[in-house]
């Protein structure tokens, strides 16, 4: 079933034209990346989804509905974790709930049961400081999560993060998608966890930017824990740098 779909969308930022033209969907628990050079118009495109922006042209439907410009429906999780150094995680992790009228005791409570299920069992009442940084992105993303749960999208999540970590992150938060039924929308530079992740890969070219190919990657996700040492492996990598460089 389709939870999130994007029709024809075109934006333009002062009299210039970023994207063009871009349609894109997700259905539910499946997780698609935005594979593309800087400039392209990915976080634009983002902008657009989680209804910070309006589109000059085009829509935008989460479960049906039209959210276009329409901010609040779908989360949104910059590169950077964002968290208040002066608060508490689990006032970090709940701020969604409170901007939204929630109590700050029914807020609390609320988000109290994910922790066990992102791995932050124990961090409640500790400051950011005092987290690693895969602990921090853990954070970030439930408080993500509580923000409008169905749907995320994430603009390079772990990027900051060194290749052990990004990659126990990638286990753990394809683990986490399948428990609490997420799906997700994830904008990445990195071509081998583009092909790891994902379900679909957009490749977004040019100027403005556009979805120049689809990929959908097989095997099953469930299934790739020793697919980077394998020739299909190659073949989508080599297919994509082929794309990327300027071939069809």
């Amino acid at each position: 079933m389709e939870l999130l779909k994007a029709e024809h969308i075109r934006k333009q930022y002062d009299g210039r034209t970023i994207i063009d033209d871009i349609s894109i969907h997700l259905s539910e628990r499946e997780l698609i990346s935005l594979l593309g050079v800087s400039g392209s118009g990915k976080t634009t495109l983002f902008h657009v989804l989680s209804g910070l922006a309006a589109p000059e042209e085009g829509k935008v439907y989460f479960a049906g509905e039209d959210v276009t410009g329409k901010p609040g429906k779908i989360s949104y999780m910059m590169q950077k974790d964002l968290l208040l150094e002066q608060k508490k995680v689990i006032d970090n992790v709940s701020l969604p709930l409170l901007l939204k009228g929630m109590p700050k005791k029914e807020a609390r409570k609320t988000a109290e049961p994910y922790f066990p299920q992102f791995g932050l069992k124990g961090t409640e009442n500790q400051y950011p400081a005092q987290l690693s940084g895969g602990m921090r992105q853990r954070a970030a993303l439930l408080r993500t999560y509580l923000s409008s749960a169905g749907a995320a999208l994430l603009d390079e999540p772990f990027s900051a993060l060194d290749s052990i970590t990004k990659n126990q992150m990638h286990d753990w938060y394809l683990d986490v998608m399948e428990r609490i039924n997420l799906s997700t929308i994830f904008i990445t530079h990195d071509i081998d966890e583009a092909i790891l992740i994902s379900d679909r890969i957009y490749i977004m070219t040019g100027k403005p930017g556009r979805i120049h190919n689809e990929l959908k990657i097989e095997p099953d996700r469930k299934e790739r824990r020793d697919f980077a040492l394998t020739d299909d492996f190659l073949k989508y990598k080599r297919r994509i740098l082929e794309i990327m460089r300027g071939g069809t």
